[in-house]
């Protein structure tokens, strides 16, 4: 599938994963499917609950950030179509830790690599019905607001 991001959208998460920068941050896409792809026209940054010694590395989002999230999605007649973290100082390639922890094999997974404090790479992946590994998704910026 291929899976295109508002430039308002692309900007939000990159902005996000350097302010968090040195910690993995995160955050609930928001969009639409079509038979031409996905579409993410929205974010929604969460705060990384993760213990604070371990979000170097580690991020989770609550059942209660998942719940703000699709009423969100509602609100703005979209769905919940994935989920943003960063990798710091890292590939934007997932980890075993992101395959083992990932919800939904119809999502897409946003990487975000940040180096040294500047986010240097977004890729998109989806995970496998058999959920061993991760296929990347062709990931665009759309060249105007949809």
């Amino acid at each position: 599938m291929s899976v295109r991001i508002t430039p308002a959208t692309y900007q939000q998460i990159t902005t996000h994963a350097e302010a968090g920068y040195p910690n993995e941050i995160c955050g609930i896409l928001l969009g639409s499917d079509s038979e031409g792809g996905r579409t993410i026209s929205g974010a929604l940054a969460i705060e990384n609950s993760f213990a604070a010694d371990e979000q170097y590395h580690r991020f989770l989002i609550t059942p209660q950030d998942m719940f703000r999230a699709e009423r969100l999605a509602r609100q703005q007649q979209l769905d919940v179509v994935g989920v943003y973290h960063s990798h710091p100082d890292d590939e934007a390639r997932p980890s075993t830790y992101d395959r083992d922890h990932a919800a939904w094999t119809e999502w897409s997974y946003v990487i975000i690599s940040v180096e040294v404090g500047h986010a240097t790479a977004t890729r998109a992946w989806k995970l496998r019905d058999e959920r061993d590994a991760f296929d990347e998704e062709a990931l665009a910026v759309t060249q105007r607001q949809l």
